[in-house]
Parts: C-alpha cells; structure tokens; sequence
C-alpha cells in the first residue's frame, strides 16, 4: 500500500462500529424522497444465486441449487486444538461508485456439527491492494466453535470495529469466504446469501425526511422487553440492557411467525419471560466484542428462520417506509443524549436497537423499543425529526433487513441499499 493511502486513515467519519444497547438512565435509488440523498452514498453488493456464486472463485467449493457448498478441502486449519478441512470462494473485484470509508459484511449460513465459516475482505485503490482483513468467524451453534471478531488488524490504513471494516476511501473491495469442516467429515457448511454493504456518509443527518407511502402503516410486530431479562445468562451479557439486538431481532421473527422451535430453547428455566429472547442472545453473542450487539451475528442467526436477512444502511426514515409499505419492519441502531428523544423509556444510550414497525398520519415514526420495562409499554411514537436524527447521527441509518418469502424486498432497482 501506499503511505498516502494510510495517512488517509485519520479521516475516517467516526460512526459507530457496533450497537452497545448500554443505557445511562437503480441505481439511483430515485423512485425515493431522501434525506441529504447527495451526501448518503450506500450500495449493497449481494450473492445469492447460482449465477451471482459462479462469478467467483471457488476452491473446494460448490454450487448447490442457489448456494455455495464445503465440496472438497483445499487446505487444512487447527482451532481449539481440532483439525479442520477448509474450502474457499472468493467474490470477484467489486468497483463502487464512490470512495467507501466503512464496510460491513453479512450472510446467511448453515454450518452442521462441527463446522463454521470465517469472512475476509481486502481493499483496492488502483493497482495498490490492502491486506485481508478477518470480519469475522460463525457458526449456527456454539457447541464447538465460539463467535468471535477480531477488532484492531490496522497495519495498511483499514482496521476492523468489531464488525465493520474502515478505509480512508476505496474504491473496490473483494470478500473471500472460508467454510471449515472437522478434518475427514462428510457434512458440507453452506452459504445461501453473503452481501457487503459499502457507505460513505456524513456524520449529521442533514433536513428531515417527509412523510410517503407507509404514512398511517403500523405493522403488528408482537412486542417483547429485554428488560424482561435483567440478569440472565451473565455468560452471554447479562440481560437487560445488553439485549437490545437479540431483543429486537426476536420481534421481527415472531411477526413472520419464525421464532426457533421449543426445542430449541428447552434449556432455558419454567418462568423465563419470552425464553426465545435468552436464545437468541446465545446464538448471536460476540465472545471478542463480548456483547449480543454484533450486527450480521444477528441477521446470520435471523436468516435461516426467516428467510433472508442482512445489514444495510438506509438514508432516512422516507426510505424505511418503502420496506414497511412491504410489510417489512426495520430494526434501527440509534444513540441520544438526554432530551434528543422525547417518549423513550431511557434517558440516554450510546448504542441501542429497536424496530420501526410504522408511521403515523402525522409523519411521525411508530416503534417497538425493548428498552421498556414490560411488553404493554414496547410500542412507543416518536418524534420524526428526533428519531431521523438519533439514527442517522449516531449509525449513519444501520438496519437490519429481515424478509420472508410472503414479504420480498420492493424492486431493488428504486433503491442501491437492498
């Protein structure tokens, strides 16, 4: 890499790279009316079709039906002192319309038994190319393999914030994919979705959306609190105020009717409020970042129950009506100060979850807060200006995009985030 490329660094917009859910008491997407659209540059780069993984490079891996598949090792790994066998694909280069500062990675994956997948991405600027760079290492379960990240690898002017990756502005990215399986097994992890979202946006929300198509729309999201859970499973964030993001990813599930089955959660006590949340918590825990937080742990542990789910960024709340007038509600990462939003349940949170499920006749933003202390008092009506803000300020509008069959995305030719 070049100096100049990593002197750049220093310029990076300092979004938030997580959700702490910790409180202190076309293309040219013009078929929408955005917020400050000029300065929000977002594309989402996705693969999940036989055609889009065949582009790639496969290395012991396959396509099976519309996804990548473990066919046979190419090279051998060691974790927790176990023997794996590893295959790999990796995307071709993808050349945005802009110079992107963040990166953030999710998928939809299946890994059987004693397998898991690890993701990796590298940067290009002309013939100059980054290291690559761990994004993260998953598994469906976590009797053999703990979740984790791996924050910091700042050698070449990119570095990893838990789960996003920051450039001082690229052009190009490449993402490569490992699936590992214990070394002689026949079982085969598989990918059915991988997307990269790429962003360069401002650090201020700019002039306040105006209210369009989901205006009167409330979506019968069930309602849960993860204050509910005060105290659960320290080994996994302790409840309360920490599961936010398994809090809000369990809503959206309920309303598609794709919760886990019992089976599942049989492990959690007789009495446990809402025991599907404290699962949840489990399957999406960061042992690393060391919280639930983790935004694609969460949409990876949403996509096989649901359907299809991934990370995005939106430009403002105008757009998240497109995808509620689809039945699709939002789950939104925001962070206030005290006064910046009227009605909450807390006063104050440098990262916190919930989901937009609606709009008000008024243009005023309709949400399930888990931050509340039971289920009657989840659904809460925000102010649009406060909210806008609160999410765009603090996330640049980070989403998570949950669908299932009966409800597909609008036609991703109105917008270049979905």
């Amino acid at each position: 890499m070049r100096r100049s490329l990593a002197a750049g660094l220093a310029s990076v917009l300092p979004l938030a790279g997580l959700t702490a859910c910790s409180a202190t008491d076309a293309p040219d997407g013009s078929a929408v009316v955005l917020a400050a659209t000029s300065d929000r540059q977002i594309e989402l780069s996705r693969w999940d079709t036989a055609r889009q993984w065949r582009k790639g490079e496969t290395a012991g891996t396959a396509v099976d039906g519309g996804d990548l598949v473990f066919d046979s090792a190419v090279r051998s790994a060691t974790a927790a002192g176990r023997s794996y066998d590893v295959a790999r694909w990796t995307s071709p280069w993808v050349t945005t319309g802009f110079d992107y500062t963040e990166l953030v990675a999710s998928w939809s994956a299946t890994t059987p038994k004693d397998s898991w997948i690890e993701i990796e991405v590298r940067g290009r600027d002309g013939s100059d190319r980054t290291t690559w760079d761990t994004i993260g290492r998953w598994a469906s379960g976590d009797r053999y393999l703990q979740r984790s990240t791996d924050s910091g690898q700042g050698d070449d002017g990119t570095s990893v914030a838990v789960d996003t990756w920051r450039t001082p502005g690229l052009p190009a990215f490449q993402l490569r994919v490992r699936l590992a399986r214990r070394a002689g097994a026949s079982y085969r992890p598989r990918l059915d979705l991988a997307t990269v979202m790429t962003s360069r946006v401002p650090s201020t929300a700019g002039p306040t959306s105006q209210a369009g198509p989901a205006r009167g729309v409330v979506l019968p999201v069930p309602r849960f609190s993860q204050m509910a859970h005060r105290g659960h499973y320290p080994q996994w964030g302790g409840g309360g105020e920490a599961w936010c993001s398994p809090t809000s990813t369990s809503m959206v599930l309920a309303y598609y009717d794709a919760l886990p089955p019992a089976r599942r959660y049989a492990w959690v006590p007789a009495g446990h409020v809402d025991p599907w949340v404290d699962h949840a918590a489990r399957m999406t825990y960061d042992h690393a970042y060391d919280g639930t937080g983790n935004w694609p742990f969460n949409t990876a542990y949403a996509a096989p129950l649901a359907g299809k789910a991934f990370v995005t960024r939106l430009r403002s709340v105008r757009e998240a009506e497109e995808l509620l007038a689809a039945g699709i509600p939002v789950v939104a990462s925001i962070a206030f100060g005290p006064g910046e939003l009227d009605g909450a349940p807390i006063s104050a949170s440098d990262g916190h979850l919930l989901v937009i499920v609606g709009v008000r006749d008024n243009g005023n933003v309709v949400v399930n807060d888990p931050a509340s202390s039971d289920r009657r008092h989840v659904r809460r009506t925000y102010d649009r200006a406060q909210f806008e803000r609160v999410w765009l300020d603090a996330s640049g509008g980070l989403a998570y995009v949950i669908t299932d069959a009966a409800h597909p995305l609008p036609d991703p030719r109105a917008a270049t985030n979905w």
